[in-house]
């Protein structure tokens, strides 16, 4: 294998760790973003790893290795989601900084290992999903943030699918503990509804598991699997924001077809149509009053042409400059505990309050790279 590119001392060292199906997206990134590096890929799948691994013209390593070799600045974990607490804590106390997938970890209890061994070890950790830098989001945040909707009042969120099983090439364990469509999905709308509006103080959750057992159909990867289903699969919830807003989610595996908006957000004098927070762009909608509908509004702010990467690239940038990172590690702790909070509300049947809070992250300036700020 070909030896890894040197882009100069204004870039860190990134290991990956995870060469699955997501993996592909951010390697496309990380090839063009000048403050990264890539150096190694490992995988408990060696054969996936070989395959990532030749693609990038990099080393394949076993995991103890890359987390003694002081070279590394970086992990990114990409691993399953049941994986993420224990890998990002070692990796942090090997002296690492980690980036890593949604969800932020599958309990509390992980999410708070987490916490404390990065201010104990003084490494940063930063977390998906990065969509929110995109102008998508943050177009909507603008004309929240200068006033053109007036007092923000309410918001809606929707992601009603059919599920995984008739396309992903390992659907099972969105099916189990760790997975759903709350902590697979739903981790972008909260993440987005917090990066518009602020922080969540309270949420009353319900859930719904019709299905003990799914199976993935005809001309699927798994065509016939039988996938045994250990959460509720069905998650609606509504949430309080501390600046006052409410805001109505409603995350599905069972939906077989919806023309519900991905978000809404509803002010005093105008409303917007938020496109979906699974991606990066697209207009934003606005709806004025004595209007005759929305109009799209394009690019006031948010990183141009970003995609999955952009987090690790702004993280990167502020180790960098020894400043903060969007993706933060409190960020992602916050949306983390409003969606076990959601699912404890679900179990309860009552309204539950959300200990932590976070600042929102700073408003990307449109034409920005990660690189620079």
């Amino acid at each position: 294998m070909g030896e890894p590119m040197n882009r100069g001392a204004g870039a860190l060292n990134v290991a990956l760790v995870g060469c699955g199906n997501i993996s592909g997206a951010y390697l496309k990134n990380i090839a063009k973003l000048p403050n990264l590096r890539l150096v190694s890929v490992s995988d408990v799948n060696e054969t996936a790893a070989r395959k990532v691994g030749g693609e990038q013209a990099v080393p394949v390593r076993p995991l103890a290795h890359v987390l003694k070799d002081d070279d590394v600045d970086l992990v990114l974990n990409l691993t399953p989601p049941q994986m993420h607490a224990p890998l990002t804590v070692e990796a942090l106390e090997a002296g690492k900084h980690v980036y890593l997938e949604k969800p932020f970890a599958v309990s509390l209890e992980e999410a708070d290992e987490m916490l404390e061994t990065a201010g104990r070890t003084g490494r940063r950790i930063g977390s998906a999903p990065d969509t929110v830098l995109g102008t998508g989001i943050q177009t909507a945040r603008w004309l929240i943030d200068h006033g053109e909707i007036g007092q923000p009042v309410a918001a809606t969120a929707f992601m009603l699918s059919p599920g995984h099983e008739g396309w992903h090439p390992n659907p099972g364990f969105y099916y189990l503990d760790g997975g759903g469509p709350l902590l697979d999905m739903g981790v972008y709308y909260v993440t987005a509804l917090v990066t518009m509006l602020g922080p969540i103080t309270q949420v009353m959750g319900m859930g719904a598991r019709p299905r003990t057992e799914r199976v993935a159909p005809p001309g699927a990867p798994r065509a016939g699997e039988a996938l045994p289903v250990e959460v509720d699969t069905h998650i609606t919830a509504n949430l309080r924001h501390d600046s006052g807003v409410l805001s109505t989610l409603i995350v599905s595996f069972d939906t077989v077809a919806s023309q519900l908006p991905p978000i809404e957000v509803y002010g005093a004098d105008a409303s917007l149509s938020v496109p979906d927070p699974n991606r990066f762009s697209n207009a934003v909608g606005i709806g004025r009053r004595g209007g005759t509908g929305f109009v799209d509004i394009h690019d006031k702010a948010g990183y141009l042409e970003a995609g999955r990467g952009y987090g690790l690239s702004d993280m990167a940038r502020a180790i960098l400059d020894d400043s903060d990172h969007r993706q933060s590690a409190e960020l992602g702790y916050h949306v983390n505990e409003v969606m076990a909070r959601i699912l404890e509300s679900a179990g309860r049947r009552e309204t539950v309050d959300v200990q932590s809070t976070c600042e929102r992250p700073a408003p990307v300036v449109v034409d920005n790279t990660p690189e620079v700020g």
